[in-house]
């Protein structure tokens, strides 16, 4: 069911790495590997986390978003949802509408009410995906292309789904070695033409389709281990990104990137970083071309199929 209120805050988001002007943060304030539900969990299951270190390195990466002018809106943290911190899994913005969808672990299934909550508070417009298992952090947008993982977390069905209420965007799955949890861990896109990528773990087809549009940048393994991927972009070239990750940083800043170095490796603990951290809300587009190969492509031939007869197509105010 669509919700879309007559006014309120404006949703907008139509990439990666456009200025992010509002985005919605949660503090790790319950934070605890209470059940193993990834491949880090089951690395530092038996170190844990400490939470008060983890929520000084929250409050400096908090600060630091609104050093740069970014408004930062906190959910409440509560102590039945231990992985709230990672608000982009609960949903994700698409042009001028937030999706939230079902979260596909039981233990983080209530926390979409708590953004849904905020959301009719606000008046922010969004749709609400039920039934869907699809969570944010394997959704990666490029103007008119959304790239969706093959995850544990996102099926196959609910990326159909996408496709029948999203016929204005390409929509092209991505299925990648499940052990690495959602699509940003292996893969996010920096620029219109940069993207960082962990090789030799996405499918051969589609990985040949990203190298042909972007200039992928290698992570190693070991940084993969600590979310080498997992940057948050903040517009205009800036990037925050672990201080662990050198040698990521040092190509970032090759590339002419202003890496902005936040230390949260207490939270990473958890399986996220700064991506799975931030749900933007709003992020300030400009005008751009399209690229040669969005002139050459033919969105319909990636749909598996035609809108359903008791489906409604969202039209989600894209503007390149």
């Amino acid at each position: 069911m669509a919700v879309i209120p007559e006014e309120g805050i404006k949703a907008a988001c139509n990439s990666e790495y456009d200025k992010l002007h509002t985005v919605v943060l949660c503090e790790p304030q319950y934070m605890t590997i209470r059940e193993v539900i990834n491949e880090t969990q089951k690395h530092f299951k038996d170190v844990g986390i400490h939470i008060a270190k983890a929520m000084e390195q929250h409050k400096q990466f908090v600060q630091t978003l609104r050093n740069h002018g970014i408004h930062v809106i906190l959910l409440p943290s509560l102590e039945r949802y231990p992985e709230q911190v990672f608000t982009r899994d609960i949903g994700f913005t698409l042009g001028e509408t937030v999706f939230v969808a079902e979260m596909a672990s039981d233990i983080r299934q209530g926390e979409e009410g708590i953004l849904k909550e905020w959301l009719e508070k606000e008046h922010v417009p969004f749709y609400n995906l039920k039934k869907d298992q699809i969570e944010g952090g394997d959704v990666i947008i490029d103007r008119n292309t959304i790239y969706v993982g093959v995850s544990n977390r996102t099926n196959e069905k609910a990326i159909h789904h996408l496709q029948e209420l999203l016929p204005d965007y390409e929509v092209i799955s991505v299925p990648f070695t499940e052990k690495y949890l959602h699509l940003d861990c292996v893969f996010n896109i920096l620029s219109p033409d940069e993207a960082l990528i962990f090789p030799g773990v996405i499918e051969d087809k589609v990985a040949a389709l990203l190298s042909s549009r972007y200039d992928l940048i290698e992570v190693t393994e070991e940084e993969q281990f600590t979310l080498g991927t997992n940057v948050l972009s903040i517009g205009h070239k800036k990037i925050l990104s672990l201080p662990v990750n050198k040698k990521v940083n040092e190509q970032l800043r090759n590339r002419g990137y202003e890496v902005i170095e936040v230390d949260i490796t207490e939270i990473i603990k958890s399986g996220g970083s700064f991506r799975c951290c931030t749900l933007p809300i709003m992020r300030k587009a400009e005008k751009a071309p399209l690229k040669q190969w969005e002139l050459e492509s033919s969105p319909e031939e990636s749909f598996f199929g035609s809108i359903g007869e008791n489906e409604t197509p969202v039209h989600l105010g894209f503007h390149s």
